[in-house]
């Protein structure tokens, strides 16, 4: 099956189907292309996708990477990463070994087809010029035959013609002799011709023409084994990074197989323990008792019962409420007439320090929390604590391996002075030396903090008792709910309701030590309580509605009157909250005052 002899009238028709084949393989590297810039754009999409949820460095959400949930996304992410790569990879192969392959062999392929091709019109040229020669030569042949003819008669007239004399008759003949004989010649020449373009002909047709069209079908042949060689290099190309991608996605697999649900939850457990024990029991209040009130109480003020225990001064288990139980109103909210708390407040001190909370709480909402973490719970604060001297200890061993170095580099100047001055060295030494100092600064104070935390944090078997809120000064709004939550002391000084430092009472003897020296100041009258109030910032002093006690102190000016209880409990309330009756004859005789109850 050749194209030589089976097609070989069919030259134009293979010069549009070798045009054809062309034309389809640059079709196909088209193709290939765009898939090329598909896999580009997908592995680009791929990443971005894979950048876009990747946690940013050193925000809340690296933080969220602990749980194994989260680092099983992660992972997912970053073998998406490498997901991406593969298809980068397939663009690339298909790009070297597909497009640029082709593209070349196009070029190949035009100049080798347009060489056959002209070979082929070059042999139809010359069998046309034979062609041209045989008609010209049997034209020439058929009109010296006919001359000859014509010139036969003519001298067969003359000669018979009795009046034409025999000088024309000879002339006549001798002209039909050379018709004659030049239509010899021409018969010659045309059956030279006619057999020449017989053997040029036949050499076209069976020599030149089939060479020609065999190797234009197996240039045309190699065309379509390239083309499905190139189909089949399509299919390997994807078919190389099938494993690769085959481990992307068994190591997907194994992340996802790693989520452990039960760590999770124990890593709540660490992020957001507070460390503070569940709240006791509340203590009944008994209401239904009558009580008499004084001039100055306005007819919302509530009683309690004279069988009503006495209150257990100093603690604090009244109105500290769990963080997530809504805070009562205190006693001086729900008893005290509205003229007399809006006079407290503009004119206590607690205002001041309401002020300051609020100032605090909107810093902390912003970031710029304390140095110590004292705004966090006892069990967070110890974490934030441990995790800042870790890493101050890291810092502080990276400096001293710098010293290290330096001092080596040191020496070896001093034993080989030409390699470098080893003054030179001093002031670094110097410098990570100071360095060092303040580290080690730094650690000895988080230590200490950190001691304090860990010897605050109540124990599983003390009694629990009611906390405040962790994150309520923070989340404070309004100069109201400062009030409710914070307490200032006279001296200025204010602790806030759920910081653990409030939580553990530190105990009278070694708070007092360095007063038991100073004189205890003389009574200069007495007072009742008119509204319960609970003391719990230093300073300050617990009072039962309706108790008597002395006044060592008067009001000046800043709300607060200061009392006492006998020799060893004294402190200040609010003047709103008492009735001070003032004696300047008063001695300081400590009698004891029953509780009245009207």
């Amino acid at each position: 099956m050749s194209w030589g002899t089976e097609l070989w009238d069919q030259f134009d028709n293979l010069e549009k189907h070798t045009q054809w084949g062309i034309d389809v393989l640059e079709k196909y590297i088209k193709f290939v292309k765009e898939r090329t810039e598909i896999e580009l754009s997908y592995a680009k999409q791929l990443r971005n996708l894979s950048k876009k949820y990747q946690p940013k460095k050193n925000s809340k959400e690296e933080e969220e990477y602990r749980y194994t949930s989260t680092r099983a996304f992660l992972a997912t992410l970053n073998e998406m990463n490498d997901y991406a790569g593969q298809h980068e990879v397939i663009s690339e192969n298909m790009t070297s070994l597909i497009t640029a392959e082709l593209t070349r062999y196009v070029q190949e392929l035009k100049q080798e087809r347009k060489s056959h091709f002209h070979d082929g019109r070059k042999a139809q040229q010359h069998i046309e010029t034979c062609w041209k020669q045989l008609e010209a030569s049997k034209r020439r042949f058929e009109r010296d035959c006919k001359e000859a003819d014509r010139a036969q008669q003519y001298f067969e007239k003359m000669d018979a013609d009795i009046n034409v004399t025999k000088a024309d008759v000879e002339k006549a003949r001798q002209q039909a002799q050379l018709r004659h004989q030049m239509a010899e010649d021409s018969k010659a020449e045309y059956s030279s011709t006619l057999q020449k373009f017989n053997s040029e002909q036949h050499e076209h047709y069976y020599t030149h023409i089939p060479n020609i069209f065999q190797k234009i079908q197996e240039m045309e042949e190699r065309r379509i084994v390239r083309i499905g060689e190139s189909m089949k290099t399509f299919a390997e190309v994807d078919r190389q990074v099938i494993p690769i991608i085959g481990k992307c996605l068994d190591e997907i697999t194994k992340a996802a197989e790693s989520v452990d649900h039960k760590n999770d939850s124990q890593m709540v457990i660490e992020a957001f323990k507070s460390g503070f024990e569940p709240p006791g029991d509340v203590d009944f209040e008994d209401f239904t008792q009558p009580m008499k009130r004084t001039v100055s109480e306005s007819s919302l003020s509530n009683s309690r019962g004279d069988g009503k225990s006495e209150p257990k001064f100093g603690s604090k288990s009244k109105g500290k409420l769990w963080p997530f139980i809504k805070k009562n109103k205190s006693p001086k909210q729900q008893k005290e007439p509205l003229s007399h708390r809006f006079n407290e407040f503009m004119t206590s001190k607690p205002k001041i320090h309401c002020f300051r909370s609020l100032k605090r709480g909107l810093s902390l909402k912003l970031g710029a929390g304390p140095e110590d973490f004292s705004n966090l719970p006892p069990e967070q604060r110890r974490k934030k604590l441990q995790q800042k001297v870790d890493e101050l200890n890291r810092d502080i061993q990276k400096e001293m391996d710098s010293r290290d170095a330096l001092t080596k580099m040191k020496d070896v100047y001093i034993k080989n002075p030409q390699m470098g001055d080893a003054a030179s060295v001093d002031h670094r030494l110097a410098e990570l030396g100071q360095n060092i100092e303040k580290l080690r600064l730094e650690v000895q104070k988080f230590e200490g903090w950190l001691a304090e935390v860990e010897g605050r944090l109540p124990a599983r078997s003390e009694q629990p008792r009611r906390q405040s809120g962790v994150y309520e000064a923070q989340n404070a709004s309004g100069v109201n709910s400062c009030a409710q939550d914070r307490e200032s002391s006279p001296d200025g000084s204010y602790t806030e309701e759920q910081s653990q430092e409030t939580e553990m009472k530190v105990p009278a003897t070694d708070f007092d030590d360095e007063f038991d020296d100073e004189e205890p100041l003389p009574t200069i009258g007495t007072c009742k309580a008119l509204y319960t109030f609970e003391g719990q910032n230093e300073g300050t002093i617990s009072v039962a509605e309706g108790e008597m006690l002395y006044v060592i102190e008067e009001d000046k000016g800043d709300g607060w009157t200061r009392i006492r209880r006998n020799e060893d409990e004294e402190g200040y309330v609010p003047t709103s909250y008492v009735e001070v009756y003032l004696d300047k004859n008063a001695k300081d005789v400590h009698k004891p005052l029953q509780k009245i109850s009207e």
